[in-house]
């Protein structure tokens, strides 16, 4: 992989975490704090949604987000023909 390529690969890289991380901040900070009002006069099996996402939806959203990433960077690293395990067997 050329300088070129790796650079294209980083850029690729930061901006998934940047667009997934964002997306957990609005959760996390949206739905459990600034709109947590709003959301707690819907109820999910008797407890107010604003109060679910403040406890539970946060980190339910950051899983799922990681699984995301790591099959958009398996996607990627395909793409670029990085094969982690490959280098795993050589290094060994």
């Amino acid at each position: 992989m050329d300088a070129t390529q790796r650079k294209d690969y980083w850029r690729r890289n930061l901006r998934l975490m940047s667009v997934l991380l964002v997306i957990w901040a609005l959760v996390s900070f949206g739905a459990g704090i600034l709109f947590v009002e709003p959301l707690n006069s819907v109820e999910i099996l008797g407890f107010p949604l604003g109060f679910w996402f403040a406890q539970q939806g946060s980190i339910v959203t950051f899983v799922v987000l990681i699984a995301v990433y790591v099959w958009r960077m398996d996607k990627l690293d395909a793409e670029f023909g990085i094969d982690e395990y490959e280098e795993e067997v050589h290094h060994s």
